[in-house]
């Protein structure tokens, strides 16, 4: 069976912010399982698994852990 491996962060401010504004949340994100090949008709990468495309933002840092310890997330 196959278990989502997934990293929890605290994003940094950009190089042009100068405030605090989109920081102090925790940000739960899956990495990619595989790279992605290119399609055949449209060139674009495909990938196998869309979960690389999800992020969840907590509020803290226990809250996204709590979340990946009870859905069994490496």
């Amino acid at each position: 069976m196959f278990t989502p491996r997934a990293k929890i962060y605290s994003p940094a401010k950009t190089a042009m912010q100068s405030g605090k504004a989109k920081t102090g949340h925790w940000v739960l994100e899956f990495e990619k399982p595989a790279p992605g090949t290119p399609d055949a008709l449209m060139g674009w990468n495909t990938m196998p698994n869309t979960l690389s495309q999800v992020k969840l933002i907590f509020t803290s840092k226990d809250e996204a852990i709590t979340y990946a310890t009870t859905k069994k997330l490496d």
